[in-house]
């Protein structure tokens, strides 16, 4: 199958550090080309892959010191994209909505995987004007605030098994690692230690919009709680390794709708349990009691940290390989590329999908009438046909 991936061009794919987004299409990537399918990305130049690379611009964005509007390369990307869409049996979007307009001008199969926060002022209109493009959710959570859309299915993230290195024997501290913002609620977790007097080490990025946020509230908690937090910055490869693997928990103590949440399955795959607050996606990744604790304050989340040692790291490795890995990813997405009628799994593929791909991977959408749409419709053109 001949199969487009376009990732945003902020990071490249992967990223060297930190980078949801272009990280999750580079284990999607090198899954679909593992399982012998003619994958071409769409990125940065600085992208590493064992697929066909499309430069849309020389390096990564965000570390280009030349670059100074994103936007222009994101438009030179699209052209790119849809300058011979025949190219390709589907063409897979990562990049949020800059695409829409452009399917309505050229025939051609797509699929648009959602991986932010939807604000429904801003979308609402959007989506409805577009509601025949095909969307995936990463969680069915992350579906709510615009439950109309154009869902085919949710896919959960995954991760190469090989990634991550499960450690049984942990280390005493409990790890922070996301970017600096308010919604991260870095101060919840200092909290969650002090009262917990555990250790904590913090793997952080400090984008320069937040540095004020840092500077004001999480700088003078770091200097008041340096006896036991560590802020180790920004962390990547073996680093985040040994940091996710050696931390007896895992805080995700976030005060927003997380779409998904990769650093959760990243520390699942260690073998280390989450302490993570009841908000998005999380009671859909975390099992409660199992793979660490869903909490609602920091007293519960307290309590939490008191028990770790009654979950299994074992148990936790285990939930992320029947859950989570990027065979499964992959698989789903395939079921996704199937039932737009662009792709005919073989008698192999079919034994594998039925052995599991569909139970835990991926979840089945909207089973209405805008899914039957597109096997009556099956490309874009004349008619605005849906998933």
């Amino acid at each position: 199958m001949r199969i487009a991936q376009v990732a945003p061009l902020y990071e490249s794919v992967p990223p060297q550090l930190y980078g949801g987004t272009e990280r999750v299409v580079s284990y999607l990537t090198e899954a679909l080309v593992e399982m012998g399918h003619e994958v071409t990305l769409f990125a940065s130049g600085d992208s590493v892959t064992r697929a066909k690379l499309v430069a849309a611009c020389p390096r990564s964005l965000w570390h280009d010191p030349d670059c100074r509007e994103t936007l222009p390369h994101h438009v030179r990307e699209m052209e790119m994209v849809f300058e011979d869409v025949s190219r390709f049996d589907v063409i897979h979007f990562h990049t949020d909505y800059l695409h829409f307009p452009m399917l309505r001008q050229h025939r051609c199969q797509s699929v648009t995987t959602i991986h932010g926060r939807l604000h429904t002022p801003d979308l609402k209109s959007l989506f409805e004007e577009n509601e025949e493009v095909p969307l995936v959710s990463i969680s069915d959570n992350q579906r709510l605030p615009l439950p109309a859309a154009n869902w085919l299915a949710t896919v959960y993230h995954g991760l190469p098994r090989g990634l991550h290195t499960f450690r049984g024997q942990p280390d005493n501290y409990l790890a922070f690692l996301g970017r600096i913002s308010p919604e991260k609620r870095l101060d919840r977790a200092i909290e969650i230690a002090r009262l917990s007097g555990r250790r904590l080490k913090v793997a952080a990025k400090i984008y320069p919009e937040e540095r004020g946020y840092f500077a004001e509230v999480i700088e003078p908690l770091l200097e008041q709680s340096h006896s036991f937090v560590e802020f180790v910055g920004e962390v990547g490869g073996r680093e985040k390794d040994e940091f996710l693997g050696g931390a007896a928990a895992l805080l995700f103590p976030i005060d927003w709708a997380e779409p998904f949440g990769l650093v959760m399955i990243e520390s699942l795959a260690c073998g280390t349990p989450v302490i993570a607050w009841r908000n998005g996606s999380v009671p859909e990744i975390i099992e409660d009691g199992v793979t660490g604790f869903v909490v609602e304050g920091i007293q519960q989340a307290v309590r939490g940290v008191g028990q770790i040692t009654t979950l299994s790291r074992t148990r936790c490795r285990e939930a992320f390989e029947e859950r989570f890995d990027s065979t499964r990813m992959a698989g789903g997405y395939l079921e996704v590329y199937r039932r737009l009628n662009c792709y005919q799994p073989n008698a192999a593929e079919e034994v594998a999908h039925a052995a599991g791909t569909t139970a835990r991977g991926i979840s089945g959408g909207r089973k209405n009438a805008k899914v039957r749409r597109s096997v009556a419709f099956p490309l874009w053109g004349a008619t605005r046909e849906a998933t």
